[in-house]
């Protein structure tokens, strides 16, 4: 058996930064099959792609799974409905306006990586393709692979 490992970001700009983020970890961490789960130190940024006076506040987090096979696109899928409905559990704010432009958000949870995988439907792309320009998603990303602190073990 192997482990596995998915990589996310997650992120948070508007209200209780801190306490949004920490309801994602816990809930992030207690998915089906998660036998280990880290995160990065914290991250300050400001907005990225659109204008906003509230300062964003992020992490990187990694889950580990013991797996026999490797990830099937219906799988990624699978985890990203479960992803997207942690996040519409903690807000029911919208990522985008009307017009698919970026807003302020509660909590945002992108899945950056699983494995070495490479996946692209129209609901998934991993790995995630702007994640080498967002300085949000590097820096915490680097910090979690060099020197992590573990959640659960």
């Amino acid at each position: 058996m192997d482990r596995s490992s998915v990589y996310l970001s997650i992120g948070s700009n508007n209200g209780d930064r801190r306490a949004r983020i920490g309801r994602a970890v816990a809930a992030l961490s207690m998915l089906p099959g998660v036998t280990c789960a880290r995160t990065s130190d914290y991250y300050k940024s400001e907005a990225w792609g659109f204008e906003s006076e509230n300062e964003f506040l992020n992490i990187a987090m990694v889950l580990h799974y013991e797996r026999e096979v490797e990830w099937s696109v219906d799988e990624a899928e699978g985890l990203l409905d479960l992803i997207q409905g942690i996040e519409r559990s903690i807000s029911r704010v919208p990522h985008r306006n009307a017009d698919g432009s970026y807003r302020d958000r509660e909590i945002d949870i992108d899945i950056i990586a699983i494995d070495d995988q490479a996946i692209s439907t129209p609901r998934l792309t991993v790995p995630h393709p702007l994640a080498s320009q967002r300085p949000f998603v590097t820096v915490p990303l680097s910090q979690l692979k060099q020197n992590v602190r573990g959640l659960t073990s």
